[in-house]
């Protein structure tokens, strides 16, 4: 079988684990998140992507189109609904699947930052972008670094990289993230940890590539280089309990469901939706609704991405 290099060194999740939302395999209380603001909307332009990766959160490929694309006036209804109800929003990010792939994105774009949002987009810096080019150059012109660029290299070498990506996917990534540095866009990268790799390693491997390639990021700065952690829904991991917040000595706000929603459109429904969590579009339990009022509920921590990347891993995919 043909991995991901991402893949955790774990058992197999345990039978009856994250089956039930009030309470954990052991009959604990589970851990739940309320919403303390909405800092950060995102929405996902769509699940299809230029490139097919071995272990994408969300299975984006060139075909898959279970997140069918957004459209501008979308995203406007919800930036509107920000604005009515005078949410605490400053942060718009876009992810997919590949944003520009969705023939919408530079109206949504300009359309977010015409309203002095931040705007944060999760790119692979191939193709797509790159066919963008005068529109970004355009946008930066007018917003400066309001715009932000987060551009997947998922890790510091090309063999791990295309590994997962594919073939010629490393040098076309390493392009695009040069050109965005030569116009002076405000840049980040997003990597991911293998097992058994520290955080410090990484981040030196980062650093060196960074400036053999004259990059200008910082990667001993979290806000530039973003480093998650290894993934898979079927790994063992433990639940989280509410006990686990004084265990862990660390509290609900930490966690990226209380100051951030994401919008999807599933194919087969007639409009958008809100779900809790960039990493599960799909799962009936974090679907919180049609609006960002009904979506303030607060979130049950019932799922393995939710114990893995946030509350053990420390992740977030906001800047």
């Amino acid at each position: 079988m043909n991995l991901s290099p991402f893949v955790p060194d774990a058992p197999s999740l345990a039978p009856g684990k994250f089956s039930d939302p009030l309470r954990t395999l052991d009959g604990s209380e589970r851990a739940w998140v309320p919403l303390a603001a909405l800092e950060t909307l995102w929405f996902n332009t769509g699940t299809l992507c230029n490139l097919a990766c071995k272990a994408c959160y969300i299975e984006s490929s060139p075909s898959n189109d279970a997140l069918v694309y957004l459209a501008s006036a979308d995203v406007a209804r919800f930036l509107d609904e920000v604005a009515a109800d005078k949410l605490p929003t400053r942060e718009i990010g876009f992810t997919g699947g590949e944003p520009f792939m969705n023939p919408d994105i530079m109206q949504m774009l300009n359309g977010s930052l015409s309203r002095g949002f931040e705007v944060l987009v999760l790119t692979n810096a191939m193709k797509p972008m790159r066919h963008r080019e005068a529109a970004l150059l355009a946008l930066r012109e007018r917003h400066g670094a309001r715009l932000t660029l987060r551009v997947s290299l998922d890790h510091y070498t090309k063999q791990i990289h295309e590994a997962e990506r594919g073939a010629r996917s490393w040098v076309a990534a390493l392009d695009g993230l040069g050109w965005l540095a030569a116009n002076r866009f405000s840049i980040a990268v997003a990597g991911r940890l293998l097992p058994h790799e520290s955080e410090t390693q990484a981040r030196a491997g980062y650093a060196a590539l960074f400036a053999e390639r004259g990059l200008p990021i910082d990667a001993y700065d979290p806000a530039r280089l973003v480093l998650f952690p290894e993934m898979d829904a079927r790994a063992d991991i433990a639940e989280i309990t509410t006990d686990c917040w004084s265990i862990l000595g660390k509290s609900p706000g930490d966690v990226m469901c209380a100051t951030s929603r994401m919008v999807v459109h599933r194919k087969g429904e007639s409009a958008p939706r809100v779900a809790a969590c960039t990493l599960l579009p799909y799962a009936p339990g974090f679907d919180l609704g049609d609006s960002l009022a009904e979506a303030s509920s607060p979130v049950r921590l019932n799922h393995p991405h939710c114990a893995r990347f946030c509350v053990l891993g420390g992740a977030s995919c906001s800047a």
